[in-house]
């Protein structure tokens, strides 16, 4: 298939496809020999991954003050917010994070994601600045991707770790980026880099580069089991992102969502990814030709 494609683009839908399938052999193939995906994966480093909430702030501070307690009384000690408007107003952001760190302490992990919106190196790095009394744990794609220069000297000068790349595809674009960015942490999406057997390769250029990988994982219930079992079966898959999104797609699609408890994410023992997904849903949302 990625061969097939090489006209027409190997990148965004074609390369989301192939991934969903491959996803879905590994299932397939778990399910035939009647093990967990991580057992063909080379079995397993650990039973439960230690879970970060992901959040989009609210509007006022008291909705994101009765937001982040009801995080921390579930048994998060790691929180990142992000999306909706975050990060079009640094007034406003500073602001919200100001709230948070309040109200969640010194002892709760907390980072931030742009989604490509500061606007340039200058700018990001100003930011960081006037956010550095806030103690963040990362800065999530202060700006895009592809600006590899800007991500570069920001991360050789802001003193925060730079984190990014949910949005690339394969080995190849994860190895420019680590090249041209020194990123501290990537996180790609097993959903979109190519499925789990593209993310193997990504996971070993990251490690050889002394690189932490946090895979992005915030749309749906398939994404975050595919993403429990193969950071199982790496020797330093510690973290996973736990989604808070009411999306249909991330709270009903899988009957048996992975839950969250006291700050960590169980990895399933039974065969494949170990999931049910709901005819209804899965009607609901088709798309048809």
């Amino acid at each position: 298939m990625y061969r097939g494609t090489d006209y027409v683009g190997r990148r965004g839908a074609a390369i989301h496809a192939i991934s969903a399938l491959d996803i879905a052999l590994w299932d397939i193939a778990g399910q035939f020999y009647g093990v967990p995906l991580r057992t063909l994966l080379g079995g397993k480093h650990r039973d439960r991954i230690a879970a970060y909430g992901t959040f989009l702030p609210r509007n006022d501070d008291a909705g994101n003050r009765q937001l982040v307690n009801g995080l921390l009384e579930q048994g998060f000690r790691s929180l990142k917010v992000g999306g909706g408007t975050f990060g079009d107003n640094p007034i406003k952001d500073k602001s919200i994070i100001r709230v948070l760190r309040e109200e969640v302490g010194n002892d709760i992990q907390l980072q931030i994601d742009l989604v490509g919106r500061w606007r340039n190196y200058t700018y990001a790095l100003e930011q960081c600045e006037a956010l550095r009394e806030f103690n963040l744990n990362w800065i999530e794609e202060p700006l895009p991707s592809d600006e590899t220069l800007g991500l570069a000297r920001l991360a050789r000068t802001t003193g925060i770790r730079v984190a990014g790349g949910e949005g690339l595809a394969t080995r190849h674009e994860f190895q420019q980026f680590l090249d041209d960015t020194a990123p501290a942490i990537i996180q790609p999406d097993i959903t979109r880099c190519g499925g789990i057997t593209e993310m193997r390769h990504i996971y070993e250029l990251a490690r050889t580069r002394g690189v932490q990988l946090v895979p992005h994982g915030f749309s749906t219930g398939i994404l975050l089991a595919a993403t429990a079992h193969f950071l199982a079966s790496t020797e330093t898959g510690d973290l996973i992102e736990y989604s808070q999104s009411e999306s249909p797609l991330f709270r009903r699609l899988v009957k048996n969502l992975l839950p969250f408890r006291g700050g960590y994410v169980q990895v399933p023992d039974a065969p494949g990814l170990g999931l049910v997904l709901d005819e209804e849903v899965l009607e609901q949302y088709r798309v048809r030709q």
